[in-house]
C-alpha cells in the first residue's frame, strides 16, 4: 500500500513540479529565452537565403516557376521572422540592458519567446524539399492557324519542348522526307515557346537557299540580318565576320530560340555568329532537314527527331477536312479520295 502511495505521489509531483519549474524559468531566465529566439531567427534566415538563391537560379530558366509549397514555406518564414522581431522590439522597450524589473512583462516575454522559438524549429525542419523547388510551367495546347494537332506529332512536339528545359541541350534537329510536315511542326514549336514565354525572342528563318552553294555567303548575311532585326540590333561592322562577332556577343546575353528551316547544305554557324553547342549560352537552335547525315553534324542522336508520314487514319482525316469534310458520306467519291490519299503517300503537304 505504501508503494502505491509513493508511486502516486511521485507522479503528482512530476506533473506539478515540471510545469512550475518551467514557469519559474520564464520568470528568472527570460534573457536566455530571448537570446535563444534571436539565434534561431538568424539560423532560419540563413536557411531561407540559401533556398531563395536556389529558387532564383532555377526560376531564371524560362518556363519554370516556384512550387506553391516552397512559396508557402517562404511566406511562413517571413511571417514568423516578423513576429519574432516585433517581440524583440517589445523587449527593448520594456527592459533596459537586460534588466526587466516588471515581473509580469518578464514572464510574458519569456513565454512568448519560447513559443516562437519552437515554431521556428518546426518551420526550419519543413524547409527541406527533396522533389525540388520549381516546376515546369505546363504549356497550354496552343496552335497557330491551319495547324492540325495530330496524335502522331504530339509526342515529338512534347519531346522538343522538353529539351528547352535542359540547360545542357543547345541544338535540336528535326528531319524527314519533303512534305512530311517539318516546317509545320517547328512553327508550332515556336508558337508554343512564345505563348509559354520560354524565350525572349523566337527567330524563324527559311534557309532553303542552301541548296545553291553560289549563294552561300549571301545567305549568311541574310541570316545575320534577320536575327539582328528580331533583336533590334544595329551592326557596326560592314563585313560578315565582324557582324558574326557582334551577333554572337548579343546572343550570349539573351535566351533566344533560333529555327533554321530546310537546310540542304552545311551552314557554318560560327560564320553566322550563332553560338554552337559547346558555347556558354542560353540560346536554343532548332534545325530541320531532309538529310539525317547533315543534321547529325550539328546535334546528338538523342535530340534528333524523325518526322514520318502520317498514319493512314490521320492522313484520311486531314484530306477529308481539307476537301470540305463530306467525303465520309459520299459513297461515289470516297474510293477516288482513298486513291488520292494513297498517291500522296500520306504526306502532310
Amino acid at each position: 500500500m505504501a508503494d502505491i502511495v509513493i508511486t502516486i505521489a511521485a507522479k503528482v509531483a512530476e506533473y506539478l513540479v515540471a510545469p512550475i519549474g518551467r514557469q519559474l524559468r520564464y520568470l528568472f531566465c527570460y534573457r536566455s529565452y530571448t537570446d535563444d529566439l534571436n539565434k534561431k531567427v538568424q539560423e532560419l534566415g540563413r536557411v531561407r537565403d540559401d533556398l531563395q538563391r536556389t529558387v532564383g537560379d532555377e526560376t531564371k530558366r524560362a518556363g519554370y516557376e516556384i512550387r506553391p509549397i516552397v512559396q508557402e514555406w517562404l511566406n511562413r518564414v517571413d511571417g514568423i521572422t516578423e513576429e519574432a522581431e516585433e517581440l524583440m522590439k517589445d523587449e527593448n522597450k520594456s527592459c533596459f540592458n537586460g534588466w526587466c524589473p516588471n515581473l509580469k512583462s518578464r514572464y510574458l516575454l519569456s513565454r512568448k519567446a519560447d513559443k516562437k522559438a519552437q515554431v521556428i524549429v518546426q518551420i526550419q525542419k519543413e524547409g527541406n524539399f527533396p522533389h525540388g523547388v520549381s516546376d515546369r510551367v505546363p504549356l497550354r495546347n496552343l496552335t497557330f492557324k491551319n495547324y492540325e494537332p495530330f496524335e502522331s506529332r504530339a509526342s515529338i512536339l512534347s519531346k522538343i519542348m522538353d529539351t528547352f528545359g535542359d540547360d545542357e541541350i543547345k541544338m535540336i534537329g528535326v528531319w524527314g522526307m519533303g512534305g512530311v510536315g517539318k516546317t509545320t511542326l517547328v512553327k508550332q514549336v515556336a508558337e508554343q515557346a512564345k505563348q509559354g514565354k520560354l524565350f525572349t525572342t523566337e527567330v524563324y528563318i527559311d534557309v532553303s537557299w542552301t541548296r545553291d552553294l553560289e549563294k552561300s555567303q549571301q545567305g549568311i548575311a541574310k541570316i545575320q540580318q534577320k536575327i539582328a532585326e528580331m533583336l533590334h540590333l544595329e551592326f557596326t561592322g560592314k563585313d560578315e565576320s565582324t557582324r558574326a562577332v557582334e551577333l554572337k556577343h548579343r546572343l550570349k546575353k539573351e535566351k533566344i530560340l533560333i529555327i533554321l528551316d530546310d537546310i540542304w547544305k552545311e551552314i557554318d554557324l560560327e560564320e553566322v555568329g550563332i553560338p554552337c553547342k559547346d558555347d556558354p549560352t542560353e540560346c536554343k537552335v532548332v534545325l530541320t532537314s531532309r538529310d539525317l547525315h547533315l543534321i547529325r553534324q550539328y546535334v546528338d542522336a538523342e535530340t534528333c527527331f524523325l518526322i514520318q508520314q502520317l498514319p493512314r487514319k490521320e492522313a484520311w482525316s486531314l484530306f477529308n477536312k481539307t476537301s470540305g469534310g463530306s467525303l465520309e458520306k459520299n459513297l461515289e467519291l470516297r474510293p477516288i479520295a482513298t486513291d488520292v490519299v494513297e498517291e500522296c503517300h500520306q504526306l502532310q503537304l
